[in-house]
């Protein structure tokens, strides 16, 4: 039998996953030069962040569903226009207000891709070749989050924080043209569209993501009891926008909280290590990117080999040694002494994550996933998105809270990694039964 060959589906989709993650990313190393740029307020410059963060969020399940009801490339067209438009405009906002109201809507347009570029992967591939297509996907994500460090910093540095955003113009109207030509169109289901219940998803992943990222724990509070209600409405409605049934797998339920969790844990090391380096070694933006170079180079390394090792070992055990070595990067570097400098102290631990972070995305994505029916490709693909995007606001919102001393930041950092290597004893007991 001749194995099925990627064609144009895989690389479409990998670079506008990449684009997102790596769009996000940047933010990170450039927030300093656009503050200093638009002459914006701290509350303003947080704002840039946030404002993405929560449509992205926000928006995920309705986006997920969208893509399962009204078509994969309809959808991803529509994502695609959305995103490169808000990243012209952004990259030529001459204003605070400006710059937040596009990035809110770049949110939505990533909202859009992310999930539909899992779906459509779903769609075009099967078995093997599906599996490694996952894999390629899963990697995707720690190497768009690195490499977006390392770019936005390079941009920054080199040229200005408008490079950042500008650069996905040229990419995103080549994707438009490749989808609109080479991708086959997918069936549409003709069922109504729960704009109830995508209305209270919005709402209360919003105010999830917007009261930790704020630390208000009052709406924090009311996007949970919203969560709540939208539940129950979910529960109820024949034509659900998540259906409930979705969670019944232990094994995709598994991969879901696994996934929270790795966000809780990498977003603050993002944030926080770049700044330390920074202050503390008196990195440029550019240096401070740079420094991610090894985790990013070990993670690529990894997703080349990782369909052969899932074949071999199973998609269980490599996601638990994952989040093992995960653990085992982040005790060394918290063990460590950062006044020894960036060669002994943090080069050693960042190739250790590189490892871990390859291990653990491209399994827990695929987990994710795990037997959801092709009707609910979008959906399933659309909580794996919502728990990343919320994870890292949870997480972050938790140790700043905490505390501002950056040992005790790993320390929390470690103890979310260690709770993850518990559910993930879980889901590969889950993934053994399923298989019998």
């Amino acid at each position: 039998m001749n194995k099925q060959k990627f064609g144009i589906v895989l690389p479409v989709t990998l670079l506008a996953y990449f684009l997102i993650l790596m769009d996000n990313s940047i933010i990170f190393t450039s927030s300093v030069e656009i503050g200093q740029s638009l002459h914006l307020s701290a509350i303003a410059l947080s704002w840039v962040s946030s404002a993405y963060t929560l449509t992205f969020g926000g928006f995920l399940l309705l986006s997920g569903r969208l893509s399962d009801l009204l078509g994969r490339k309809r959808i991803f067209l529509i994502g695609l226009s959305i995103f490169g438009l808000s990243s012209l405009v952004i990259g030529l906002a001459q204003s605070s207000t400006m710059m937040i109201a596009m990035r809110a809507l770049q949110g939505i347009g990533s909202s859009i891709i992310a999930p539909t570029t899992l779906a459509l992967i779903m769609d075009a591939y099967k078995n093997e070749t599906r599996q490694k297509a996952i894999s390629y996907y899963g990697a995707t994500a720690g190497i768009g989050s690195s490499v977006g460090l390392l770019i936005g910093g390079g941009l920054t540095s080199l040229i200005s924080w408008r490079a950042g955003f500008l650069i996905n113009v040229p990419f995103t109207l080549v994707l438009i043209i490749l989808t609109a030509k080479y991708i086959a169109p997918s069936p549409t289901k003709p069922e109504k569209i729960d704009y109830r219940g995508s209305f209270y998803s919005i709402l209360a992943l919003g105010g999830i993501i917007y009261g930790f990222t704020e630390q208000n724990w009052w709406i924090i509070l009311i996007g949970f009891l919203l969560l709540i209600v939208f539940v129950y409405h979910e529960n109820r409605i024949t034509y659900p926008i998540l259906p409930l049934q979705l969670f019944k797998n232990k094994v995709r339920s598994g991969a879901y909280i696994t996934r929270l969790l790795f966000m809780m844990t990498m977003l603050p090391f993002w944030y926080f290590l770049p700044q330390m380096m920074q202050h503390q070694y008196g990195f440029s933006a550019f240096e401070s990117g740079l420094a991610f170079l090894p985790m990013t180079l070990v993670n690529f390394v990894v997703a080349l080999w990782l369909p052969r090792l899932t074949n071999r070992f199973g998609n269980g055990r490599i996601l638990l040694v994952g989040e093992i070595v995960l653990a085992a990067g982040l005790l060394i570097l918290t063990l460590s002494d950062s006044a020894n400098g960036y060669w002994q102290t943090i080069l050693l631990p960042m190739l250790i994550l590189g490892l871990g972070q390859g291990l653990t995305l491209a399994p827990v994505t695929s987990a994710g996933v795990h037997e959801a029916p092709d009707e609910m490709a979008g959906i399933a693909s659309g909580v794996t998105n919502s728990m990343h995007q919320i994870g890292g606001p949870i997480g972050l919102s938790i140790i700043v809270s905490m505390t501002s001393v950056f040992q005790t930041e790993l320390w929390l950092m470690l103890s979310f990694t260690l709770i993850a290597v518990v559910v993930v004893l879980f889901l590969v007991d889950g993934h053994k039964a399923t298989n019998q």
